[in-house]
């Protein structure tokens, strides 16, 4: 065996930051005296781009907009919640999993804590997310990514 084959992987997290937090209220103040119920609706989208050799930066973004039923937006918030992580000795396949589960998996508490309390400090009542399952949403990913190439076969 050789020294490379003898090393265990390694699946670090380096660092957790919040790279991007945004608000915006553009209707403030006479939205907070509407009685009308918003509609919200929630984007998610994942990221990642390898740094160095062993290190990647994953990045979970959410996007919540709420409007009244007349169309003006009630508010505005986006989190772009990201990590170092250090992945070593593993099969680049593996890797993509990681990178496309493991890492959203980590990332995501962080991003939903943070939309809640910026909706909150902004004056409305707090937004909770509900859990992903981003085992589904990766498989998701990889068959749009894949279709095209099927489609040229």
């Amino acid at each position: 065996m050789s020294e490379q084959e003898q090393q265990q992987p390694i699946f670090n997290v380096e660092r957790l930051y919040v790279k991007d937090l945004s608000l915006e209220v553009p209707h403030a103040p006479e939205v907070f005296l509407s009685q009308d119920a918003p509609n919200v609706e929630i984007q998610v989208h994942t990221d990642s781009k390898k740094l160095e050799e062993e290190h990647h930066e994953v990045t979970v973004t959410v996007t919540v907009t709420a409007k009244l039923p007349d169309g003006k937006v009630l508010f505005l918030n986006e989190v772009a919640q990201s990590g170092i992580f250090r992945l070593a000795n593993i099969p680049e396949q593996d890797v993509k999993v990681l990178l496309g589960i493991a890492c959203p998996n980590i990332l995501y508490p962080y991003a939903r804590e943070a939309v809640s309390s910026c909706i909150t400090r902004a004056g409305f009542p707090p937004v909770v997310l509900m859990p992903i399952n981003f085992e589904a949403m990766y498989e998701q990913q990889q068959a749009a990514a894949n279709a095209p190439a099927a489609g040229n076969a």
